[in-house]
């Protein structure tokens, strides 16, 4: 199969290819989406052959609106208030919310569960699609499962090149990072992924309480071991004080060591520590290093609060790999 990038002012292409049951990459404001109708489930089973991605695995679906909302989810009593609230302050934006699914969805996209994630992206490209396609899109993550995830065009066509048929390529992404994921429960909010929105930011709503990794995931990326690189990556709290092994081809994913001579190979997340601007830098960072021909690439910690928190979920995930 041959691949096609084209132009965003050209998206009526996806949407043709969306209706016809067909999958198409598109660029969310988190990073690039392998988007499907998300109400038939042979369209939604090409994702999970073009990713292999196993099917365990739920993914999020992308509402056109929030008209949408009570089509797909069912707002428990108990919970409404504290749903709604946070629809209004993070819709359209980077927050995912677990609900009950309604029959509507199918289970291949659930995974079996009886719950749903379900989102509004912010990418103006995205929405357009999606409001022209009429109805909820698939959308996880536009790369082979568990690798590290595309936040430009080109990072789709490595991974997905010869799988699918089209990319819409708008430039990078603006976050880098994929969306919060949440869980509202008994007023209390549980966060199964951590992201864009932050820790912080959701305590103005009540109750946080975080999740951890799980073999049993009720939304995507939950699984222990993702986002990873083909190089095997260890995670430092200090690069300065880490001893090189020897003849090891070592890079650095750097938060606050300047370049050391003892690395082949340097990436700055930013140079001014500015964790909005490192989580944006993160996975193009990441794949550049995987690039070099290395033996192992070490990342350093951020401090874990605020976006840091989920960058540095993303490395511990990719290191949990080796």
């Amino acid at each position: 199969m041959k691949t096609e990038i084209i132009p965003s002012s050209d998206y009526g292409k996806a949407v043709t290819l969306l209706r016809n049951g067909d999958i198409v990459a598109l660029p969310t404001e988190t990073v690039y989406g392998l988007a499907a109708d998300a109400l038939r489930e042979e369209a939604v089973l090409k994702i999970f052959a073009a990713k292999a991605r196993p099917r365990f695995d739920p993914l999020i679906v992308h509402l056109p609106d929030r008209a949408w909302l009570e089509k797909i989810v069912d707002l428990n009593r108990q919970d409404r208030q504290l749903i709604e609230k946070l629809a209004d302050a993070f819709w359209p934006g980077p927050l995912t919310i677990v609900l009950p699914k309604r029959e509507i969805v199918p289970d291949i996209v659930a995974a079996g569960l009886v719950t749903v994630a379900v989102r509004i992206s912010a990418h103006p490209i995205f929405a357009e699609i999606i409001r022209a396609f009429g109805t909820p899109l698939a959308a996880p993550s536009a790369n082979r499962f568990g690798r590290i995830s595309p936040t430009n065009a080109e990072h789709v066509r490595e991974e997905l090149g010869g799988l699918i048929p089209l990319i819409v390529d708008a430039g990078p992404t603006t976050h880098g990072l994929e969306s919060t994921i949440v869980a509202p429960r008994h007023e209390r909010i549980e966060i199964l992924r951590r992201g864009p929105v932050t820790e912080e930011q959701l305590a103005e709503f009540g109750e946080v309480v975080g999740i951890g990794p799980t073999l049993h995931p009720e939304a995507p990326g939950q699984l222990p071991t993702h986002y990873a690189p083909r190089t095997s990556l260890i995670l430092v709290d200090d690069a300065a004080a880490f001893v090189v092994p020897a003849g090891k081809r070592s890079g650095l994913l750097s938060w606050k060591t300047d370049a050391l001579d003892r690395f082949a190979a340097v990436k700055r997340l930013s140079e001014r520590q500015n964790v909005t601007e490192a989580a944006k830098n993160l996975f193009r960072c990441l794949r550049e290093l995987d690039g070099e021909g290395l033996d192992l690439i070490v990342a350093e910690k951020l401090p874990d609060e605020g976006l840091g928190a989920a960058i540095n979920d993303r490395l511990q995930r990719a290191a949990t790999r080796n």
